[in-house]
């Protein structure tokens, strides 16, 4: 991260020692996607606040209809949710779910409601996707 640590280095470590150099940094983001197939992705929200290590549960994608603006989906999702929700871990939670759902939409932009994210957010993982 900026060339601090290792490539081997776990976020959190690579979280702090980028804080450290950077200390008006308050909040360090990133997400990890694991492909299981083409058609099956897993992603998960990571965040080193300053004081905690956050992370969200694995999201199963299956199956996957366009990858493309899924990182914008998760960058947006959290903008969203730093302004609209009550904790990081939520406005994490949300911005997970906004990646994950954007797996499921064709085309560069997430036409997801608010509606669908909240629910993925709150644990329905029950596939049933408003339009």
């Amino acid at each position: 991260m900026f060339g601090l640590g290792q490539p081997e280095d776990k976020f959190r470590v690579a979280a702090k020692s980028l804080m450290d150099h950077f200390p008006k940094i308050k909040k360090v983001v990133g997400k990890t996607r694991k492909s299981v197939s083409a058609s099956h992705q897993q992603i998960q929200g990571k965040m080193w606040n300053g004081n905690q290590y956050l992370k969200t549960k694995t999201l199963n994608i299956t199956p996957v209809v366009d990858r493309v603006g899924t990182g914008d989906a998760f960058a947006a999702g959290l903008i969203h949710g730093l302004l609209h929700c009550d904790s990081d871990e939520e406005a994490l939670n949300f911005a997970s779910a906004a990646c994950a759902l954007k797996h499921t939409v064709p085309g560069d932009v997430n036409i997801v409601s608010l509606e669908n994210v909240t629910s993925l957010m709150q644990g329905n993982t029950s596939g049933a996707i408003k339009r």
